[in-house]
């Protein structure tokens, strides 16, 4: 369980969640296991609900919370059909414009009832009014139980602007289809899908729900890497995925996925997703969501099994680099967070 940050009782109503749902048939991926986009989505809605109530708390201008960014998703451990998903989600920090979210989702089998974590994700929110949607409000505080938690927050905060920033400089990439080409090379696997956005993609106020988003994006990936390797895969992770720009219904949107990076046992992919505006705008293409997500290749039993290595065209070898930084750099931040279980 993450630390609790309200105090006051009327505080910790708004500022925490707990929603559960049990996994049927139709959420299993083709390795027999919930779809990783199932999981996804209900962190989402989570974290929607959550922040929505939490920035509606004060009287005020009613707002709905929109999603900025998720930060990196472990998928921890696979979810089976039939198991029950316990979403539990907390608020841990506010700043003036943005709620950041903790989100931690449990698989029990309600036949033993065992239950393991399986997920664990952060997601920041900001406050949209409901009169005009391009106006962000102020967000309510939140009490902190200690001043470490506050100025933790605060420098997470700071870490996700700058990490956004950076990101919006790479946004300029196209992924191009390729003619005949090579196996393992990166226009072997790279895949798109075209999506019409629905009213039943959409909330209320005809935008798309940051879950849905998500879900096509996990399944772009997931066919990439599967083209890939020619197996199983699942997800492994989700290396933050940023939402630069609303998407509203009507628009054609294009999930584009393309390999960066393999290790001897995983894949990195990197996804954009692209709208184009038809019913009532003028405005053109425009880049909405990116994020990085990352697999691994399973046997027909389900084992891990080695990743064929991604052969690079002299362009490529520059992201191929900078996914294998990403890698390094998460590999050594497991290293650290597992050195306090060791030692217990």
């Amino acid at each position: 369980k993450f630390p609790t940050a309200a105090v006051t009782p009327s505080a910790y109503i708004t500022s925490f969640l707990i929603h559960c749902r049990i996994m049927r048939p139709d959420d299993a991926n083709i390795a027999g296991n919930v779809h990783g986009g199932t999981i996804l989505k209900m962190i989402e809605e989570a974290g929607a609900i959550i922040s929505t109530r939490h920035c509606n708390s004060q009287s005020g201008e009613h707002c709905v919370a929109a999603l900025a960014r998720v930060e990196r998703t472990d998928f921890l451990s696979p979810m089976c059909i039939g198991e029950v998903a316990h979403v539990s989600a907390e608020i841990t920090y506010t700043s003036k414009h943005s709620v950041e979210v903790q989100v931690n989702v449990l698989s029990e089998n309600i036949l033993t009832g065992a239950k393991r974590v399986t997920n664990r994700a952060t997601l920041w929110y900001v406050p949209l009014s409901l009169k005009n949607v391009d106006k962000v409000l102020e967000v309510p505080p939140i009490q902190y139980a200690w001043k470490e938690l506050e100025e933790d927050g605060k420098k997470r905060y700071e870490e996700q602007k700058l990490e956004r920033l950076v990101t919006k400089q790479r946004n300029g990439d196209i992924i191009f289809p390729v003619f005949n080409p090579e196996p393992y090379t990166v226009g072997y696997s790279q895949s798109s899908l075209i999506h019409l956005v629905g009213p039943s993609d959409c909330t209320l106020h005809g935008f798309v729900h940051g879950g849905v988003t998500m879900k096509l994006m996990d399944e772009v990936a997931g066919i990439v890497a599967a083209r890939h390797c020619k197996t199983n895969i699942v997800t492994a992770s989700v290396d933050a995925i940023n939402f630069h720009e609303k998407i509203k219904k009507g628009c054609v949107i294009t999930i584009s996925g393309r390999m960066t990076f393999t290790s001897n046992k995983s894949m990195e992919i990197e996804v954009f997703v692209d709208a184009d505006p038809f019913v009532d705008e003028p405005k053109e293409r425009y880049r909405a969501v990116s994020a990085f997500f990352t697999y691994v290749s399973l046997s027909k039993e389900g084992k891990p099994v080695p990743v064929p290595q991604l052969v690079e065209t002299e362009d490529e070898k520059r992201r191929f680099e900078d996914g294998k930084g990403r890698y390094l750099q998460t590999k050594a931040k497991r290293q650290v967070q597992m050195q306090p279980l060791t030692q217990q």
